[in-house]
């Protein structure tokens, strides 16, 4: 389940409503396109924007429009035990195939704490559970060791690794072995994370080209490593086109100007510079995407 191009799916707004309708097409468009799973709620989603009502609906309506032709996984994770624990009992009954818990943010807990904190919500929610480790927007760094840790707890089966240090992949891999499936995190790392024996990606590439991602992971599973490298060196424009500014500020953006949902985000993020959304244009023409 855990495996291939998952996107982290943007959540579209219009007149600061979720606009269901644009979401419901860009999930036809992704199983279409071969997205292999779908992340509602994720970073790239903005779930720290919705509120709970709002959170619940998008992961409910994502299971209802995939209608258990791909998994979905649902963001679930929030700074505190106890609301993320709520969240993922919510998602279990949404309907959700599993949960991608971020790291407890700002409170900056110890090892000990996240390894107790991932036990936790995995002993009160038997629900497949994707540990995130994504230091840059938490401020803490989950350890290898403590990966390993978590990795002997039944229903912890994966992680999304958006470190962007392989060495720390690899040895999350050497100590975790077939017991937890690695995902990159950090679509600029997606190919080398294949090479050292992990398991695909959960994008923000994909949300704009997710063929392409797909495509490339396919490839790397069937041998074709040459024709994978090739997909791996031409989405590198665009890997690093989707972080000119904060996440998903370059994807919302992206989209609207491919006509696929309208431009609106939730302070405190805000439409792109107009120097950068023109960085951006020319690197969607240069690939035939607009």
């Amino acid at each position: 389940m855990i495996k291939g191009s998952i996107v982290a799916i943007v959540t579209p707004f219009r007149n600061g409503k979720v606009d269901e309708k644009a979401l419901g097409k860009l999930i036809e468009w992704h199983i279409k396109e071969g997205t292999d799973a779908i992340v509602p709620c994720g970073t790239t989603g903005e779930s720290a924007t919705l509120d709970y009502k709002e959170h619940y609906r998008v992961i409910r309506f994502t299971v209802e429009v995939v209608n258990k032709r791909v998994p979905v996984i649902a963001g679930t994770g929030a700074n505190a035990t106890d609301e993320t624990i709520m969240i993922t009992k919510e998602a279990k009954k949404a309907g959700a195939d599993a949960a991608l818990l971020v790291s407890p943010y700002y409170n900056k807990p110890t090892q000990e704490g996240l390894y107790r904190h991932y036990k936790a919500v995995a002993d009160s929610v038997k629900i497949p559970i994707v540990l995130y480790n994504v230091p840059g927007r938490t401020a803490v760094n989950m350890l290898p060791s403590t990966v390993a840790r978590l990795a002997e707890i039944k229903n912890v089966v994966a992680i999304k690794e958006a470190t962007g240090d392989l060495k720390q992949v690899s040895e999350i891999i050497r100590l975790c072995g077939d017991r937890l499936a690695v995902i990159s995190g950090d679509d600029f790392t997606t190919l080398p994370l294949l090479a050292l024996g992990g398991k695909g990606v959960i994008s923000v590439t994909a949300n704009i080209a997710p063929k392409q991602v797909a495509q490339m992971c396919a490839l790397w599973e069937q041998g074709r490593h040459d024709e994978a490298r090739k997909i791996h060196f031409h989405l590198e424009p665009l890997n690093a086109a989707m972080f000119i500014e904060t996440n998903p500020i370059p994807a919302k953006t992206a989209l609207a100007i491919m006509g696929r949902i309208k431009e609106e985000f939730r302070l405190p993020l805000c439409e792109m510079s107009p120097a950068n959304k023109e960085k951006l244009k020319g690197v969607l023409k240069s690939m035939k995407l607009v």
